[in-house]
């Protein structure tokens, strides 16, 4: 791996994309990960490590989405939560719907992650496949299942 040290530009660019994707990348990760703290820990680190990239990054803000679900990802591989996956109401936006965060902490990792980087983040099946280590079938596979188990968790016909 080559490290280029970061200028000033680019260390400006990095924190217009923070504050432009930081908060929002955030509360993707607790809707993903469940976890507040873990969700913090992934952000910070993906613009750590892009800072210590500096210009070695072409597309910045995918680019972090991309670290911050691997990180977040490896991180629920090694220490897995065993506890309800939604965080205290405080965490969430105003409207965000209770029932729906439920159903997606019951989704399976990759389902779950598929989702909300579809949706949420409105990524294409081959970035979602490139975040997630995954084929594009794969991904593709995902979303029709997280959408049809989220459908029958919430009680509605698939």
């Amino acid at each position: 791996m080559v490290i280029v040290a970061a200028t000033a530009s680019a260390t400006q660019e990095l924190e217009a994309v923070y504050r432009q994707e930081g908060d929002r990348l955030w509360r993707a990760l607790v809707a993903f990960a469940g976890d507040p703290e873990l969700a913090s820990e992934a952000v910070a680190e993906a613009f750590a490590q892009a800072l210590r990239r500096g210009t070695g990054i072409n597309d910045l803000p995918a680019w972090v989405w991309r670290a911050a679900f691997r990180i977040a990802a490896g991180e629920l591989k090694r220490r897995p939560l065993t506890v309800d996956r939604i965080p205290d109401r405080g965490y969430l936006p105003a409207i965000a719907d209770l029932d729906l965060l439920h159903a997606l902490g019951k989704l399976p990792d990759k389902q779950r992650a598929t989702l909300i980087l579809r949706t949420y983040h409105e990524l294409s099946h081959q970035q979602i496949a490139e975040i997630l280590g995954s084929s594009v079938g794969a991904v593709k596979a995902n979303f029709f299942h997280a959408l049809a188990n989220l459908k029958k968790i919430l009680g509605q016909e698939p």
